[in-house]
């Protein structure tokens, strides 16, 4: 009997042992995905900024500029990738919503993004796009990798619609969250008209036919949690101008946008409590799980090694009694 439950503890030690590795580098990829109806909205603050009235070409201050960033998972869309991309497929249509302190629109930017649902690699495919523009994106954008890690990302900047790295800057410490943070700083660079203007008749052609340009900067951060590659805060030192032309009555340049972006409190609050969540799926994947069954198998090998041994020990044979003496 000893020998016999050795054995069936030696096949559940070999199954746990083996089922660790297996759990991380072969289910973990294939469940650790981003769903494709994902929708999600932030909302993000510049207080104090400095806006252009459009009326009289003139910059102002005001108490706040609101920009709603919205992006919604198209199903349909991503099913339709999939069927040419051989692999799991996301597809978000974002916009990039700006108001005024009059509740009036500034600028609309929508995007379609198109990524791997496990890693976040862009996917390329029709339909692609910032604004109306076909792109081709290359690096991250929005979200992180799951297992983000400490260097540097290649990030897509959707204004200027290029792709230069984003810094890892240090590990610290935000809302009880051990997060890694990153930056990047893109240089004064001309960049396309919005094709939704703010006043109904003037149009990105009406404004190029001035001469006028318009140039952008921004000092981009955020603070990334590791494990499920979720931004939880962010924040841009974001800055436009108007350069030249006769749209500007002979000024070189006028400020359009200038302020600190930064998340309005409740979605920073919202954002910490949903990847605190979702950190622990990827936890029991990753680490709980997998290191919880190599002990298990280990634990089993050894009680399993343990009856072998005890079932192999010689059995010492008990002394008959001396025969008692017969009497004459």
């Amino acid at each position: 009997m000893r020998r016999r439950a050795a054995l069936i503890l030696l096949a559940l030690a070999v199954f746990f042992a083996s089922l660790a590795p297996l759990l991380r580098w072969y289910a973990f990829p294939r469940l650790a995905k981003i769903p494709a109806n994902t929708y999600q909205a932030t909302v993000l603050e510049a207080k104090n900024a400095t806006l252009l009235d459009y009326g009289t070409m003139t910059a102002r201050t005001v108490p706040k500029v609101t920009i709603v960033q919205t992006l919604k998972g198209n199903v349909e869309e991503s099913e339709r990738v999939e069927k040419t991309a051989g692999r799991d497929v996301v597809v978000w249509d974002g916009l990039s919503y700006v108001v005024g302190p009059d509740g009036k629109m500034v600028s609309k930017v929508p995007e379609r993004y198109i990524f791997d649902a496990h890693s976040q690699e862009p996917v390329h495919a029709p339909g692609e796009m910032v604004d109306g523009d076909p792109v081709t994106r290359k690096g991250i954008e929005f979200k992180w990798p799951f297992l983000t890690e400490k260097r540097d990302y290649e990030y897509f900047d959707a204004q200027t619609r290029t792709t230069s790295p984003i810094h890892y800057e240090g590990t610290r410490n935000f809302r009880g969250l051990t997060v890694y943070y990153f930056e990047q700083t893109i240089p004064w660079t001309q960049v396309p008209m919005p094709k939704t203007m703010p006043i109904a008749g003037i149009t990105p052609e009406t404004v190029a036919a001035t001469g006028t340009t318009r140039w952008y900067t921004t000092v981009r951060k955020f603070w990334v949690e590791p494990l499920t590659g979720a931004p939880v805060n962010g924040e841009e030192v974001h800055k436009e101008e108007l350069r030249g032309g006769t749209l500007l009555g002979g000024r070189d340049k006028v400020t359009a946008f200038a302020g600190d972006v930064k998340m309005r409190e409740d979605y920073i609050e919202h954002t910490v409590d949903l990847v605190k969540g979702n950190r622990t799926l990827i936890l029991l994947m990753t680490s709980y799980l997998p290191w919880g069954f190599l002990v298990l198998g280990a634990l089993l090998l050894a009680l399993a090694l343990l009856l072998e041994a005890r079932g192999r020990r010689p059995v010492t044979p008990r002394a008959e009694p001396l025969p008692e003496p017969v009497g004459v």
